[in-house]
């Protein structure tokens, strides 16, 4: 599928505080810690859990949570098919949909048990 302005829009403007919830729960039925939850976001956006909880507390949108997040250098090692969407073949302007399906894709990773220095692209 390709990705519109329209669905990054979408994407962009959604608050992460609202799918973070989503994201936990998931992880959580399938055995999965918060720690390793948080190892994984940390890693990916280089945000602690401090900062996590700022960001949760102060409702940002996917785009502000990505626009001031150092994403790791091996980001780009993410590949793999998210909600109908290739991550390697979402083009370069919609960055904050890419991000977010590649976050996406870890989380996916760790809910189904691959060990975490795969998912960290060690």
């Amino acid at each position: 599928m390709k990705v519109t302005t329209k669905k990054n829009e979408q994407v962009a403007n959604m608050i992460f505080a609202s799918v973070y919830p989503h994201y936990w729960n998931r992880l959580e039925k399938n055995g999965r810690t918060k720690e390793e939850f948080h190892k994984v976001i940390e890693w990916f956006t280089g945000y602690n859990e401090q900062k996590l909880q700022e960001l949760i507390d102060d409702k940002v949108t996917f785009r502000m949570f990505f626009e001031n997040a150092k994403i790791h250098q091996n980001a780009h090692m993410i590949k793999g098919v998210v909600c109908g969407y290739r991550i390697e073949e979402i083009e370069d302007e919609f960055e904050t949909y890419k991000q977010c399906r590649q976050m996406e894709k870890l989380i996916d990773e760790l809910a189904k048990g691959r060990k975490m220095e795969k998912i960290l692209r060690a």
